[in-house]
């Protein structure tokens, strides 16, 4: 992704700046991304699909390999959504 470094940046310095992943797949995630979503960008990353370009199952494909925890990965795919949007969930 373009302009990593700096989204982290923003992402870690305001609590309502947010980083998503649309448009890419898992195997494209920048290793910039991977370290923050384990490391204190936890509640900061959003899953997102570019459907109909890339419906969702083709950009979780491979996910597994980037070895999240269980914390980490129901964060990024599900909760920090919940929390950023807040949802009635």
């Amino acid at each position: 992704m373009p302009w990593t470094h700096e989204a982290i940046s923003l992402a870690t310095k305001y609590p309502n700046v947010y980083i998503d992943t649309s448009a890419y797949k898992t195997s494209r995630y920048p290793a910039e991304i991977v370290d923050y979503l384990r490391g204190h960008g936890r509640h900061k990353v959003l899953f997102g699909s570019n459907h109909l370009a890339w419906p969702a199952p083709d950009c979780l494909s491979g996910l597994d390999k980037l070895e999240f925890d269980e914390k980490t990965r129901t964060a990024f795919l599900r909760e920090n959504a919940i929390r950023a949007f807040n949802l009635p969930f």
